[in-house]
């Protein structure tokens, strides 16, 4: 049944939006680039900027914490990654024996 249902969905959603960008195309030519400035984005960065709690966290700030989180990230992979090769060095060790070359040199 859902085989069915989401195509037709898909289909139908994709007809909608083509008929709205059909329709709103002609409005968009007949304006003047002066007119298509990003009002609500500058609306937007004044909201946010006249928000006190967004006062404390500049973009410096945000830029320290985000790049600290990846280090963090980036500081527990190596360790993991370390332990795996160590875990690996340990298996390899046991499968040789310590006089391992002496027997390949005696089969000479």
């Amino acid at each position: 049944m859902s085989e069915i249902v989401i195509p037709i969905i898909l289909f139908s959603s994709l007809l909608v939006m083509g008929f709205i960008v059909v329709r709103k195309i002609p409005v968009l030519v007949e304006l003047k680039p002066e007119e298509i400035k990003p009002v609500y984005w500058n609306k937007f960065k004044e909201k946010v900027k006249s928000n006190g709690f967004f006062k404390f966290f500049s973009g410096e700030i945000l830029l320290q914490k985000i790049l600290s989180k990846f280090r963090i990230l980036t500081l527990k992979t190596e360790n993991k990654t370390a332990c795996w090769l160590a875990r690996l060095r340990q298996k390899n060790k046991s499968k040789f024996s310590e006089d391992y070359w002496k027997k390949i040199r005696r089969k000479k």
